[in-house]
């Protein structure tokens, strides 16, 4: 990593553990340690030179679950309540993070991306038979969500952006509720009572993200049939 990362200016750590897949959640601080250290590195590198000013920086893909169970649209000031083991690795991810950026002289910026249309556990999760919970007032679960092509449209202007801050929440506007967007997709499920340990609603607060963008990339609220129609745009054209 620290040979590839020699002479850029930005890092992209998309790379993290999810609790799916049965890896080692502490991984996602040891992959976030690794992009720091090899900027560093590149630094260095570039110090030698009297001529070049550049100074390599760390993006982080953070995650929304940091937040847990707060009412309320989340801005980046929330304190952080994980309720679950991932939200917990990827705020400690975040700490540890900040702290080695610091000591090693690298910005860095943790992305608290929330749930990304197709890559979640609801459309790109979806099997025959699937159940949702169902809250006491008739809801599903509602969180912010992105598009899969917006998604890659911001991350795309963000690397072209200097000065990002610490962290940032990474969504469109509006949180959507699940059953809504299976209900765009065409795909069927069951409703089942929600549990107590169930999190009704994940919004963030996206204001900051959207006064960093440039003009040519809008960031619209999310709408359930715009999330599936990218989703399907992205299969076919794999």
């Amino acid at each position: 990593m620290a040979r590839a990362a020699e002479g850029v200016d930005t890092i992209l750590c998309l790379a993290g553990v999810t609790p799916g897949h049965g890896g080692d959640l502490d991984d996602n601080v040891r992959l976030a340690e690794a992009a720091i250290k090899a900027a560093q590195a590149s630094n260095q590198a570039s110090s030698q030179n009297p001529a070049s000013d550049r100074k390599t920086r760390v993006l982080l893909a953070s995650s929304a679950a940091v937040y847990g169970n707060q009412p309320g649209t989340l801005p980046e000031e929330a304190p952080l309540h994980p309720a679950n083991p991932y939200g917990a690795a990827k705020a400690e991810m975040e700490a540890q993070a900040l702290r080695l950026g610091t000591e090693a002289g690298v910005a860095v910026t943790a992305l608290r991306i929330g749930n990304i249309a197709g890559l979640d556990a609801i459309l790109g999760g979806w099997r025959p038979g699937f159940q949702l919970d169902r809250f006491a007032d008739g809801t599903t679960p509602r969180r912010s969500y992105i598009g899969v092509r917006m998604l890659a449209q911001v991350l795309a202007a963000l690397v072209q952006h200097r000065g990002l801050p610490e962290v940032l929440n990474l969504a469109q506007p509006g949180p959507v509720a699940m059953g809504d967007l299976l209900r765009a997709a065409g795909l069927d499920f069951s409703l089942r009572p929600a549990p107590d340990s169930a999190i009704p609603e994940v919004a963030l607060e996206v204001t900051r993200l959207a006064g960093l963008l440039p003009p040519d990339v809008p960031l619209p609220p999310a709408d359930p049939a715009q999330l599936v129609a990218e989703w399907a745009a992205l299969r076919d054209e794999s």
